[in-house]
């Protein structure tokens, strides 16, 4: 085998990182092209031809990436915060449904051990019980994110789980979700949603716009990221933390589990 020298060499470990990875982008004008090099990356980890078929039929969604430059409301003060996001009507909401429903909350409860309280106020803040939950193609918008280069890392595994999710029908290319690509009512991002989602109704497939599985699929999510049974998850608490896990805007987790604790009484 004839040796590579000096620059041929170098060329050619160019050639070679240019074809390991697709190349991100900051508009669409090289999007198309990325998506047939994203593809080889996803076939490699797995995608098969309905998701290949989802990625190949993506668009460049400029919503998606006018919101990911513009999220004012993780800047405001708590207070603030949680007037915007409606915190009082999720409480009183939030104490009726869990009154409609004991059994079902109780039932999570000795399963994953998380407080029906957080459930709930997941469940509110993220699409109002259920509302609304997005209008945005999911595959669309997560392929889009990753594509782009502020935080391509991050979102490339979301983007393998939203095409393994169409590869096992959990959702299609056409599903509607958030403007970040996350999905169902309490909007997991798609890398979340393959991990953790729970079939909990028993009919044969993981459906996050099913309430009783993306319920379930939040409690087991936070078990499995360290909820602990039966310990405080207020700020200085054990299980503070795991609600970190869930969102990482601090004025979020505060809510969560200020408007946890109102619901629960």
């Amino acid at each position: 085998m004839k040796r590579l020298v000096g620059g041929t060499f170098t060329a050619a470990l160019v050639l070679c990182a240019h074809a390991a990875s697709a190349q991100c982008g900051n508009t669409s004008a090289g999007f198309d092209a990325w998506k047939s090099d994203f593809a080889a990356d996803a076939q490699r980890a797995g995608v098969q031809s309905r998701g290949l078929q989802a990625l190949a039929n993506a668009r460049y969604a400029t919503r998606t990436i006018a919101a990911d430059r513009n999220q004012k409301s993780f800047r405001y003060s708590l207070d603030k915060f949680m007037q915007v996001r409606g915190a009082d009507t999720i409480v009183a909401q939030g104490r009726k449904r869990k009154a409609r429903s004991p059994d079902f909350y109780a039932a999570l409860e000795r399963q994953y051990g998380v407080p029906a309280g957080v459930l709930i106020a997941i469940h509110g803040m993220e699409t109002a019980f259920g509302g609304f939950m997005g209008d945005s193609s999911v595959v669309s918008a997560i392929v889009t994110l990753t594509y782009d280069c502020r935080r391509s890392e991050f979102f490339k595994p979301h983007a393998i789980g939203a095409l393994k999710l169409v590869d096992q029908g959990s959702i299609t290319g056409a599903t509607k979700g958030a403007k970040h690509g996350e999905l169902g009512h309490t909007q997991f991002l798609p890398g979340n949603a393959l991990t953790y989602g729970v079939d909990a109704n028993g009919d044969g497939r993981v459906d996050l716009y099913n309430q009783t599985d993306a319920l379930a699929s939040t409690a087991n999510f936070l078990r499995q990221k360290g909820w602990k049974p039966g310990q405080g998850y207020q700020q200085g608490q054990p299980n503070f933390a795991v609600i970190k896990q869930w969102n990482a805007a601090t004025v979020y987790q505060q809510s969560i589990a200020i408007m946890g604790a109102r619901i629960d009484g």
